[in-house]
């Protein structure tokens, strides 16, 4: 029993090495991942070249997920022309849609492109290089059909077709996909709304002037232009008046923050002054208003004056007065003068006298 159990006990764990190094050895063989400042590679005229044995996968099993050896192939196709975010995003679901994808991509050339949609920006060179740039993008087709053939999907072993779900009208067919969808292989991805290369080229014709003296402006000629002598003319004027304008408009700026500061300091100016006016006209009616300091020192004033004047009589009929026949004297003037000058001194006498008389 006891050697029973050591011989299970050594098979056990021979299988259980033996499972660990097939685990390793299926590592192994994953392909390596390549690092994101490689670019994709293009794909060969001849189609795929893997030696794996490629069988057909359904949506769900492409959904639950498959094994390292065998990615599900999704293709997408397009023209790319000014390359922009909405192509990015395009590109980002279809290599998201599974688990275990590789994504190839198909770029058409310039002469098909010509003739089924028009004129591109970029050439196809240029359009082939900004794919194999992109982060999502595994692989690239140089001159894919425009219509997918059974040929061209077995040849590059396409599992499915990724393509935004609006019927795609061209070459004489109501929907380019139609026969993709009705095989099953079709998988929708979600356009990026506001951004497309009609659009990019729509800005450029409307703002067309604006781009012309741009790019005079940055050096290039009239002739790579393709703008003629009286039109040059009549850009560099244009951009001489926008010049001015933005100088004035500066000057414009500048002095409306000049009046700005010059305003408030003349408000600041003006409020200062009322409240040093206030404290002013304050102090003044202290000093000055009634029951105040100034009316209290003229009233003691006049007392002390009429304290220190000389006494006068009260005045009398002139019938009854004794000295009726001095009137004419300076004497009799003094009680009246004594504010205005210091009376003479046999005046002063003279009025002592008459006092004394009279008493």
């Amino acid at each position: 029993m006891v050697n029973r159990r050591r011989n299970g006990s050594r098979a056990n764990g021979r299988s259980g090495r033996g499972g660990v190094q097939a685990q390793q050895q299926q590592q192994c063989k994953r392909p390596p991942v390549k690092a994101l400042r490689e670019p994709a590679i293009f794909a060969k005229q001849s189609g795929s070249t893997s030696d794996t044995p490629h069988e057909k996968v359904t949506l769900a099993q492409a959904r639950r997920g498959t094994p390292a050896l065998r990615p599900v192939r999704v293709y997408a196709d397009g023209i790319f022309d000014l390359f922009h975010s909405g192509h990015a995003r395009a590109l980002m679901q279809a290599k998201n849609l599974f688990p275990n994808t590789h994504l190839i991509v198909g770029v058409c050339s310039d002469a098909l492109t010509h003739k089924y949609k028009g004129y591109t920006v970029m050439t196809e060179d240029e359009r082939y290089e900004a794919l194999i740039h992109c982060r999502y993008v595994d692989e690239v087709v140089r001159d894919a059909p425009w219509t997918l053939t059974p040929d061209f999907l077995k040849k590059h072993r396409i599992d499915f077709v990724a393509h935004d779900d609006i019927p795609y009208t061209s070459a004489g067919s109501e929907d380019v996909y139609k026969h993709i969808k009705e095989a099953g292989m079709f998988v929708a991805t979600q356009r990026t709304e506001g951004i497309s290369t009609s659009d990019l080229i729509t800005r450029i014709v409307r703002d067309y002037d604006v781009y012309v003296r741009r790019n005079l402006q940055r050096g290039y000629t009239a002739r790579e232009l393709n703008v003629g002598f009286i039109n040059e003319k009549k850009y560099r004027l244009q951009e001489q008046v926008d010049r001015m304008k933005e100088t004035v408009r500066t000057v414009e700026e500048k002095s409306k923050h000049l009046v700005h500061r010059v305003e408030e300091k003349s408000h600041d100016l003006i409020y200062k002054w009322e409240e040093k006016s206030r404290e002013f006209i304050g102090n003044f009616l202290e000093l000055f208003g009634p029951d105040k300091a100034w009316h209290m020192i003229q009233e003691r004033s006049g007392r002390v004056l009429q304290a220190l004047s000389p006494y006068q009589s009260p005045s009398t009929s002139p019938s009854s007065s004794p000295t009726r026949g001095r009137s004419t004297s300076p004497a009799s003037h003094w009680p009246l003068l004594r504010f205005r000058s210091p009376p003479p001194k046999g005046a002063s006498i003279s009025s002592s006298e008459g006092d004394e008389g009279e008493k």
